[in-house]
């Protein structure tokens, strides 16, 4: 099942949420710097030893002080006019992101909507590569939950399934 809320992803009772980093896994802005602010001290201490992330990778950690089992960190690309393999870059990532899932057991998982703040990735355009992986892997899941900013967010992932 496939499904689309508002809330803060860092109070989802889930077996793992996605977390939108950046190549350092050092903690951010944004849903990134949410995420280790709600983990606790233990999340960076783990992502320091984790040596980064390339652009497109998945790697997973605990949630520490989440109520989220695990927590699967994803870099997507920064948005450059789209003729940089960004589109190819994000697929990689949720794609990646949902196979470390499977790998580890999880079948319940939120995601964020990867590259939309700071990184300037178009909203109708990524959504519509999110929902695509997501279509490919619903079968294998018992839960993909898309979790939005807005209400305004989720009405672009709602259209994406009318």
């Amino acid at each position: 099942m496939i499904e689309i809320i508002v809330a803060d992803i860092t109070t989802l009772q889930i077996d793992a949420i996605v977390n939108a980093a950046n190549n350092s896994l050092l903690g951010g802005g944004g849903v990134d710097g949410a995420i280790h602010r709600a983990a606790g001290l233990e999340l960076i201490q783990t992502t320091s030893k984790l040596g980064g992330c390339p652009t497109g990778e998945a790697k997973i950690t605990p949630g520490f002080n989440l109520p989220a089992k695990w927590i699967i960190h994803t870099v997507g690309p920064v948005w450059k006019g789209g003729n940089n393999k960004e589109d190819e870059l994000l697929e990689n990532a949720y794609r990646n992101s949902l196979e470390l899932a499977l790998s580890n057991g999880i079948k319940t998982i939120a995601f964020p909507s990867i590259s939309t703040g700071i990184y300037g990735f178009p909203k109708e355009r990524a959504c519509n590569i999110a929902t695509k992986q997501f279509k490919l892997f619903e079968e294998r899941f018992q839960t993909i939950t898309s979790c939005c900013f807005s209400d305004i967010d989720a009405e672009i992932y709602k259209r994406q399934y009318d």
